[in-house]
């Protein structure tokens, strides 16, 4: 067995490992309250564009249903889905995804850190 092909199966085996499943690393937010995250999310007027389990009108059906969100590996198809880039994704998409339909949404910090661990409860 020559060099070269065994060094490209190390490059695809290494390649891979960065598509594993990340959606058993930790998804921890202290102090965050998936319950405040739901009553954000009603208010956000989050499923106006998203079917969110837990809010039953409007039933939007534009963007990504969030059913089963916190099993998800990525956020939007593009980012990893861990809690700092979630709650920057939930503050202001277009920073992070400039090819998002998702607006900048009017929440707080500390707001986006309770709809993100609501997100996570989603399983």
């Amino acid at each position: 067995m020559s060099a070269v092909p065994a060094m490209g199966l190390a490059c695809a085996v290494i390649g891979l490992a960065g598509c594993a499943d990340k959606a058993d690393q930790p998804r921890s937010l202290a102090g965050a309250d998936p319950a405040r995250g739901l009553v954000v999310i009603k208010r956000a007027g989050c499923a106006s564009c998203h079917a969110v389990p837990g809010v039953r009108w409007p039933a939007g059906a534009t963007a990504a249903s969030l059913d089963g969100f916190g099993d998800r590996p990525l956020i939007s198809g593009r980012l990893p889905n861990q809690p700092d880039t979630l709650v920057r994704f939930i503050r202001d998409a277009p920073s992070l995804d400039p090819q998002t339909a998702m607006p900048p949404m009017p929440v707080t910090e500390a707001e986006a850190r309770h709809v993100a661990a609501y997100l996570y409860t989603l399983r």
